[in-house]
Parts: structure tokens; sequence; C-alpha cells
């Protein structure tokens, strides 16, 4: 009955899939929860506009906002400064790892109140002053690398229409918007037209460099009579570059050419001393909308990736899931159901000698392998990483961790792997009594301080580089004590008190006796070898996740919104039942074959597709990032080696565990002597 039972396993786990599935994929545009306000504004009050950091597709550092020479809060129109260096605001720990640094603005926002062209500051530089050539040759990297401003109103990200901005009557007939504007375009032999910003693009005269020093932001508001006042929308902006003749002469009419921005420099033979003026101005319009406050992400969703391709990848997805399930299906009910009923009914001891296959191995099948200690520390970790991504991707589909609360995803993250120690300690503890293993108070430190240990260490090499290129995605100092205080202060105290409670527990015991003198294992046929069996291994788990991966890679790496997570549970349950599906199926291969050594290559083949997954990262970086320079390759390449870590521990736990359970209920229902 067990048989049958475990035979129509993967049956039933395709229909947990689809079921999950379906509740997943509701779940995941349920942003905005019950207790969540939205902010009502009067006319005539304060809106504030924030800044956060400027990034840019063509290289990996990002940089805080004041870093650039752009106006002040305080600075005046006729060049003198009255105020302070943007106030920065409280940001959780997930900003702080994100490399988020939110300011405020100089601009000063009333609701209804509309300004055409007010104001800011006035820059001037001089070819002959080395400062100020600095400053400009700044400026002008970060137009060249295509860098963007993120601006956020009422925690509405700013967005720039690319397409279609009139729009229309069907939902595929939309405007199609970006996060944030570019700091300013080239126009010429060194870029092409079409990554200029749109408002610049409809009255383009000449060459050069262009600086969108004015800003026309406009904002969408909601009113109704269930509320008083106005609620905000939707927050849209049109930069352009506009060569302002003086401060007493602004012109920021819709129709005046694009102007571009030019300083010879001192370099050059025949430069004359020269200044140039830029006068940074803005403009506010407000627009009433029928867009309800709860319905105010649908637009900048709408302009993420299909979910056309979504539902392919899961097709793709679960017909591996059916494969491999019919596979075991037939495996179990058919070969291992007769093997073990024909080998129950010898009475004759001469006539089990004659038996070949996995059941010739009953005796050594749970030897204890070599290193037990690191198998233990390894497979702790990784259910206390599976814990802490289940509970994480449960809450982001319920909506907690929506984009519109920044940085939740990441300090949910950090919480629940601090939170989760004593599970690890516990898991470790009972896997190392179960392989025999003594030495208890050295595996508890190495499964409270290995894993993250490495991380950590490639982390922080990895925040020294961004020290040294002035990165604001540089991680402060005190934010690397408080990640140390939470590390060794909860996650280590929680991790051995998990420990003292496996310890406590009785050891796992295994069917039947093992045999002092280990059995010899015949010659193995090439495909039969472990390295190989261990790379065929994580062919089918990285085809479950591969287009999946695409997805997370561009909307990291190209700052999309990535809001999904009902699809990202869906593949990660998809994951977990095709690593454990084919890591039994291989593990039942080598049985036949009489080779036993199954417990680290269970764990192997489980966390092999971590390497195919490391092999995708290098594709992706040479044929999709466009980035350039030593600081941003290794920068990649560090992030992606903790990513594959961490997958690694991950999948390879799910495949040992796996395994685990097969191998103790197949052999448990031997009658052996």
């Amino acid at each position: 009955l067990f048989l049958l039972v475990l035979g129509d396993m993967g049956f039933k786990m395709s229909v947990v899939v689809a079921v999950v599935a379906t509740l997943c994929v509701v779940g995941a545009r349920g942003f905005y929860l019950p207790g969540v306000a939205p902010r009502n504004f009067e006319s005539g009050e304060t809106i504030p506009l924030l800044v956060n950091r400027l990034d840019s597709t063509e290289s990996i550092l990002p940089f805080d906002y004041y870093s650039f020479d752009f106006c002040e809060p305080g600075e005046t129109i006729d060049g003198t400064d009255h105020g302070h260096r943007g106030g920065k605001i409280s940001e959780n720990i997930g900003q702080v790892l994100l490399g988020e640094r939110i300011r405020h603005a100089p601009h000063h926002l009333e609701m209804l109140r509309s300004l055409q062209c007010e104001p800011l500051c006035k820059k001037t530089y001089k070819n002959t002053d080395r400062t100020d050539v600095k400053k400009f040759m700044l400026l002008a990297k970060a137009i060249r690398q295509e860098y963007m401003n993120h601006w956020i109103v009422d925690n509405l990200p700013v967005v720039e229409c690319t397409s279609n901005c009139k729009g229309g009557r069907t939902a595929d007939n939309q405007p199609f918007y970006r996060l944030g504007f570019p700091v300013g375009c080239l126009f010429g032999s060194e870029k092409h037209i079409g990554e200029c910003t749109t408002s610049n693009l409809q009255n383009m005269q000449g060459n050069g460099m262009f600086i969108n020093n004015h800003v026309d932001i406009i904002i969408k508001y909601h009113e109704s009579t269930e509320f008083e006042g106005k609620r905000i929308v939707g927050v849209e902006v049109q930069p352009r570059s506009i060569h302002h003749e003086s401060a007493d002469h602004l012109d920021c009419s819709s129709s005046r050419p694009a102007q571009s921005f030019d300083l010879k420099m001192p370099h050059q033979s025949d430069t004359e001393e020269e200044t140039l003026e830029i006068i940074w101005t803005y403009g506010i319009y407000f627009e009433p909308s029928d867009i309800k406050w709860a319905s105010r992400w649908d637009s900048y969703l709408h302009s993420a990736e299909s979910t056309k391709i979504q539902w392919f990848s899961i097709v793709n997805s679960l017909v591996i899931v059916l494969f491999l399930s019919g596979m075991l299906g037939v495996i179990l009910i058919r070969t291992l159901h007769k093997d073990i009923a024909r080998y129950n009914q010898f009475d004759d001891k001469e006539d089990i000698q004659e038996e070949f296959g996995w059941k010739l191995v009953h005796a050594d099948v749970f030897r204890p392998p070599g290193r037990p200690i690191i198998l233990s520390v390894f497979v702790g970790t990784g259910v206390q990483l599976t814990c802490m991504f289940v509970v994480t991707l449960f809450f982001a589909c319920l909506g907690f961790l929506s984009p519109a609360t920044r940085g939740g995803l990441m300090t949910a993250m950090v919480s629940l792997w601090v939170c989760f120690g004593g599970i690890s300690g516990y898991v470790s503890a009972r896997v190392y009594k179960m392989l025999g293993g003594e030495k208890w108070k050295l595996n508890t430190m190495l499964t409270s301080t290995l894993i993250p240990g490495v991380v950590f260490g490639v982390f922080f090499i990895l925040d020294l580089l961004l020290w040294g290129e002035h990165s604001s995605a540089a991680i402060p100092f005190g934010t690397l004590v408080i990640l140390a205080i939470l590390w060794f202060g909860i996650t280590m105290p929680l991790t051995y008190v998990g420990a003292y409670v496996g310890y406590k527990k009785p050891a796992i015991t295994f069917p039947g006796r093992t045999n002092s003198l280990p059995r010899q294992i015949p010659n193995q046929p090439m495909y039969s070898r472990t390295p190989v069996s261990i790379l065929m291994g994580g062919i089918l788990p990285f085809g479950c996740i591969f287009i999946q991966l695409l997805f997370i890679l561009t909307s990291v790496w190209g700052h999309h919104l990535y809001y999904v997570f009902g699809f990202l549970f869906l593949v990660f349950i998809i994951l977990f039942v095709t690593t454990i599906e084919s890591t039994i199926l291989l593990c039942y291969f080598h049985l036949c074959n009489e080779d036993y050594h199954w417990w680290w290559r269970a764990f192997l083949t489980g966390g092999s597709s971590a390497l195919y997954l490391f092999i995708y990262d290098i594709i992706f970086y040479f044929r999709e990032m466009e980035v350039e320079g030593k600081a941003n390759f290794f920068l990649y390449f560090g992030y992606s080696l903790i990513v594959a870590i961490i997958y690694f521990i991950t999948t390879g736990t799910f495949g040992f565990l796996g395994c685990l359970y097969f191998v103790r209920r197949i052999y448990g229902v031997l009658k052996v002597d």
C-alpha cells in the first residue's frame, strides 16, 4: 500500500503544484492590505518630493543623487546657498543593502498649485577651474553611461512615458512607462538617437550633449465623495534640455527646441577661457484622474514583463514535473513493488544470494559517509534557507512585500534568516547524530559560521570595492556592525539552542544492520560514474527555472519592477519537486548498480543545477549586459557567486532529504535477518 501511495506521489505533487499556482497567481496582485491607509492632500498642502540613487544599465555602480552637481535644498537662482545638503530619509536594512539612498529634493510642490517655469538654482562652470571641470565631467560621464534619476512622490516612483503616451481604450493599448528619467542624452556619433528622451527628440537640433535641466512634473490625482481631499494616483515627468539665456529670461515653453551644453576642455590647444551656465528649472501640472488609489500601481505593472511568457515558463516546468513523476511512478510501482514482493518470498538464503542490484547493498547502504560534519552543516543551513524562502514568498504573494514596500523583501529575508537559526541547529544536530558524529560543539559552531561566513566574506570584499568606487551601494560601517550583531547575537545563540534540542532527541535509526567490512563496488559504466551523474542530475531542475531566471536577471540588472511573486513561488515549488524526483531516480539507478555511496552524491546531485545557474549568469553577462570595466566585472560575478552558493546549499538539501526518505522507505520493507 505504501509503494502504491509513494508511486502516486508524482501525480499528487503535480495536483498540489496546480492548486498552488492558482492561489499564488491570484495573490500576486494583492498589493494593498487592510490597515494601509492612503494619504489625502488638501489644496495648497505641501507634497514632499524625494530623490533616490542614480543607476544605469551600463554600470552596476549606483550613486547618491547629491554626488552629482545637482541643485540642493536651499540653493537659489543667484548662486548663493542658504540651505543644506538634501536631508536623509530613514531607511530599513533592506533598502541599505540594496543601495537605496533617499534624500529630500529642493523642489517645492503644493497640491493644485501649478508652476510653469520655476527656477531652482544656477550652476556655473569655468574651464580653467579644476573643480568646475571635474564636476562637469562627472555629469557628462553620467550622461554617457545613461544614468537614470529616480524620484518619489507619495511613495510612487516617478515615471516617463516612452511610447503610446495618449493611450487607448483596450488593455493592450495603454501607455508604456519606464521608471525614472535619464540625466541627459548624447546625440551624434557616440550614441544612437533612440537613447535620448522623448521630449528632447521632438525638437532636437544639432549634435552634442543634452542635459535635462528642466522637468515638467505631472501629478495625477483622484477625488471622490467617499473621502476628503485629493489622492495622488500617478506621477509623470517630461524632461527637457533648455539653454536659458539668463535667470531673468526663462523660457520653458514646450515648443522651444532642445539645446545642447558644451564646455571646451582646457587641454585643447586653441581653448580660451570659457564659462558655461546651467539654470535648473521645473514645472508642475495637475491632472484629475478616474484611477482609484488602490489601483494606482496598475499602470506601472502593465509596463512590466508580459505574463504570457510567464505562463509559458510555468507550462514548460509542469511538463518536466509530469515527465519525472511518470518515470518515478513507473519505477516505484512496477519495478520496486515486484522486486520487494519477490525478494520477501524467498526462504532460502542461497536464493537471496542469487539476487542482484539494490537489494544486495542493504547491509552497506546506511554506512556513514566521509566528512559527516560538513554534510550535516550543509543540510542544516539548507533547511534554514528553505524556510526563509518559503515564508518570504508566502507573504510576498499576500502583498506584504510588494514594490510599494521599499526594501521590504530584503528586510524580510534577513529577518527570517536570523530568526530561523534554531531550525538550522536542530536539523544539523539530528543529521550529525544520525551519522554517528560525536563532535557536537564543532558541528554547532560550523553550522552557525561556515556558510554565513563564506557569504559574508565575499560580500565584504565586494563592499570594499564599492567603497573604493564611492558608490551608494557601499554598505556603511554601522550597518555592517548591525549585521554582525544580528549574526552573533541572535542567530548563533538560536543555533545552539536548536542544536541542544536536536542532540537530546533519540538518534534516527536505519532498517537493518551495517556490515563491519564494506562491500566492494563493481566497476561502473561511464554514464553511471559520480561526476557524470551529478552533472546530469542538474539539467532538468535548471530547465524548470531558466525562463524565470531570465526575468529575474532582467529585472535586477535592468532596474525594472518585479512583482510576479505568485509565479516565483510556483517555480520554487516546481524546483523543489523536480530536484527531489531527479535525485531519487539517479539514486535508484546507482543502487541498482550496487553503488551504495549515495549520501554526498544525493546532495551534490540536488545542488548541481547551481553550476548551470552560474554558467547562465556568465552567458547573460556577455550577451545581455552592456557594462564595462573591472569593477563591474567583479561586482557582477561576486553577486552571482553568492546567489550560486545559496542556491547550491538549498537545492542540495532538497535532493539529500528526498533521497534519505526514499532509501529508508524502500529498505524498510525488506525482510532481512
